[in-house]
């Protein structure tokens, strides 16, 4: 199994949540397969704790559609299908458009050059064929600008919506290290920079349709690889 980057928790204020955050974001890196089942046992054990925070951190997950709750304490993470990810992208390009053009009128020149920074990471990460590493960093210029929106409900609702593409990142986490371990070097930061061009012009417009489009080139990705 691939390995989860799951680690102890210990503090007992912070055991549930602790265990929540940290499976919320595996699932979120693509940590998971698509179809994988895991034990509340199993879970438990690799945290360290009881299987009581465990079992609540699934039940919190499965509200958010992140899981699909089993019998015996068993969770599946859900199966990925182009249907699935054709309906996720049509919500994530509309709410990250309009958080990004809302972004472009309240992003200073110092969170510019902030997610200028983190461009340049994901792209040498990519270079460098550190693929987990490059999709987290990627995450992390998306909610960069996202938290940027002045709405409290979008980026919220966002990340919701990246919990359930889980699935579709760890299948992307995997196309893209056969591209690079095949020497093939795909420009994935192409739209970052030019999105960086439209803030510094304050075009939020032109910044939205640059977040849609890099969406789109993801989603084009997958729709090839997800059964009908």
């Amino acid at each position: 199994m691939h390995n989860t980057g799951l680690s102890k928790v210990s503090s007992r204020v912070t055991v549930q949540d602790g265990v929540y955050e940290q499976l919320r974001h595996a699932l979120m890196w693509g940590q998971f397969e698509p179809d994988q089942v895991t034990t509340i046992a199993s879970l438990a054990a690799e945290f360290g704790t009881s299987h009581m925070p465990v079992r609540e951190a699934l039940r919190r997950l499965a509200a958010e559609k992140g899981l699909e709750i089993g019998r015996s304490g068993s969770a599946r993470v859900p199966a990925v299908s182009r249907e699935r990810l054709d309906d996720l992208c049509r919500a994530r390009k509309a709410l990250e458009g309009l958080a990004t053009e809302l972004a472009a009128e309240r992003l200073s020149d110092e969170e510019i050059e902030h997610c200028l920074k983190l461009a340049r990471e994901h792209q040498a990460l990519g270079i460098d064929g550190q693929v987990y590493e490059m999709l987290r960093k990627n995450q992390e210029f998306h909610f960069a600008i996202y938290e940027k929106s002045g709405s409290e409900v979008l980026p919220q609702m966002i990340e919701t919506l990246w919990l359930r593409f889980g699935p579709y990142m760890r299948m992307l986490s995997d196309l893209v290290k056969q591209q690079i371990d095949a020497g093939t070097i795909h420009p994935y930061s192409t739209y970052h920079y030019e999105m960086i061009d439209s803030f510094r012009k304050g075009d939020g417009k032109t910044a939205a349709a640059l977040m849609v489009k890099d969406i789109e080139a993801t989603q084009a990705l997958l729709q090839d690889m997800c059964p009908a």
